[in-house]
């Protein structure tokens, strides 16, 4: 991480908070919030409502479930695949992966963690990714030959296997009981037990307001130091409660005031209120950033139509859009890269217009050749996320300008994740178009990223149906080499530009902010609690 700690002009402290907004955040912490000296109080991006951390993609889901679950295998500081619940061989020909599970893991009903808790999640989870249904195109077997030990037998090699299954966003693979891995992949859990180094209080749970986390005393961490999502999980406080503040200037104050220990997400205009307290830190917590995109919804007119999504695309611009989601280029990048600036597989191809400051007339021209007829196009806008409130803003007018009736709807990002979901016609309460975020290392490969699923119904929201990507996919698997991949990441950018499989709008760099007391919080992506200690 980049630490930015300041120690002057106290005059800045900010602490006019109105009467009304402190009655406000007292009220919020009080469902839960133990001021015990060993409680992490976090304000995070977004709140949490969605649990299920298979039928979504949504990073507050993801971050939950890194408290309660946990995965066999799991990514270093070098994304790096290491040992994490199991260790694992592969046989000479590399058709068959053998792992086995490390002693003493159980789950937080007591019960103990077997293979077959394993096989269960696996296939469940397999379902939903895009890198795990490409695994599973060339498996002949997954099976727990015993409690300790997972077969998975291959037809066909697939190298990026460990990586797959040990990546640390978008879907990992987090092991849960069998019987409750058996629920189908379209259909979200009704219980939420784990392994993992924390136990979700389901009682003081307030979707959307409060969540509570208490040490697992009986989880065993692995002997080796922590890095990033690898290592040992050693838990230094005895618990760690998520509150709910949309309003982040609400949030500033309550931390500088000392009534919270972190926020997740700060606006880079409010860093300012910080510096003069040496009792709060800001800090980068991921050098690559974030890139924020805009989805289309393939099933229904008018995206369905391929001249739409181009007159869609040729219409925005990155830095239109970055310029008011952040403000200050010292923390934002127009890039063009569908797999990241600063990643190996980087390229720019097809987004010329993205990068220039778009081209509204060519926008028009293109509107006019589609099968566009004027029917409002349904914009999600989620209210209560600060890092996806200006990108519906921005399109729906340049949209707008290019002759598109846009209607935006106001909505919270909870709903908007549920509502994403729907597969009904826009009409009937479903979309046309929405806008998120990935962390960089999220979409790098054409394995990992979401967007690059072209399965249809078994896509990612929008569900494109794109034989040619998953074609191209299957060939980057097969490269042998960097430069064989480089070549084949050009041409999987080309197509997803020219088809606008999504939008990329550039990349930003998102400021976290904690008490100085809070001390070891790891430089990983995912904003993890274990290793964490909280001091005096």
């Amino acid at each position: 991480m980049t630490f930015h700690s300041f120690r002057s002009r106290g005059a800045l402290r900010a602490r006019s908070l109105m009467a009304g907004a402190l009655m406000a955040s007292t009220a919020m912490l009080a469902a839960g919030a133990s001021w015990a000296e060993t409680t992490i109080t976090a304000v995070m991006h977004s709140g949490l409502r969605v649990l299920d951390p298979v039928i979504t993609t949504a990073h507050i889901t993801r971050n939950h479930a890194y408290m309660i679950y946990d995965v066999l295998v799991a990514v270093d500081g070098k994304f790096a695949p290491q040992p994490q619940m199991a260790d694992w061989t592969v046989s000479e020909d590399g058709l068959t992966y053998t792992f086995t599970l490390r002693d003493g893991l159980k789950f937080h009903d007591g019960a103990p963690v077997t293979m077959a808790d394993a096989e269960a999640s696996l296939k469940r989870w397999a379902k939903r990714d895009a890198g795990g249904q490409l695994i599973m195109d060339v498996t002949e077997s997954l099976t727990a030959t015993d409690d300790k030990t997972l077969v998975w037998k291959l037809t066909k090699s697939f190298g990026p296997l460990l990586d797959t299954i040990g990546k640390q966003s978008a879907l990992p693979p987090f092991i849960m009981p069998a019987r409750i891995a058996a629920t189908p992949a379209d259909t979200p859990i009704s219980e939420h037990i784990g392994s993992g180094p924390f136990k979700f209080v389901v009682d003081e749970f307030q979707p959307g307001v409060n969540v509570t986390y208490v040490k697992n005393e009986d989880y065993v961490p692995r002997s080796e130091p922590a890095d990033n999502m690898a290592g040992g999980k050693v838990v230094n406080v005895d618990k760690v409660v998520w509150t709910t503040m949309p309003d982040v200037q609400t949030a500033m104050n309550a931390l500088l005031g000392g009534e919270i220990d972190y926020v997740e997400a700060v606006q880079v205009d409010l860093l300012p209120l910080l510096d003069g307290d040496p009792d709060v830190v800001y800090e980068k917590r991921e050098p690559m950033g974030y890139q924020t995109i805009g989805r289309m919804n393939f099933k229904y007119p008018p995206f369905d139509d391929v001249k739409v999504r181009q007159a869609a695309q040729m219409a925005l611009s990155q830095e239109a859009v970055l310029a008011t989601l952040v403000g200050n280029p010292d923390y934002y990048e127009v890039c063009g890269a569908i797999f990241g600036c600063g990643t190996p597989l980087a390229d720019a191809t097809g987004a010329e217009t993205l990068t220039s400051g778009g081209d509204i007339e060519g926008a028009k021209k293109l509107l006019a050749e589609s099968s566009y007829d004027g029917t409002p196009i349904v914009l999600m806008a989620p209210t209560d996320v600060v890092t996806l409130a200006a990108q519906p803003v921005v399109a729906a007018q340049a949209m707008r300008n290019a002759g598109f009736n846009v209607d935006m709807q106001p909505m919270d990002w909870q709903t908007l994740v549920t509502r994403r979901a729907s597969q009904n016609p826009p009409a009937e309460g479903g979309w046309n178009i929405f806008f998120t975020n990935w962390l960089v290392p999220e979409i790098s490969s054409p394995l990992v990223s979401p967007m690059l699923n072209g399965r249809g119904d078994n896509a990612w929201f929008g569900w494109p149906d794109d034989p040619t990507i998953e074609a191209l996919k299957a060939e980057f698997v097969e490269a042998a080499s960097l430069e064989e991949q480089q070549a084949v990441a050009k041409k999987i950018q080309a197509h997803t530009l020219e088809n606008v499989l999504y939008i990329p709008l550039g990349q930003y760099i998102n400021p976290q902010a904690r008490r100085a007391n809070i001390v070891d919080m790891l430089a990983s992506p995912v904003p993890v609690f274990w290793n964490v200690k909280k001091e005096g």
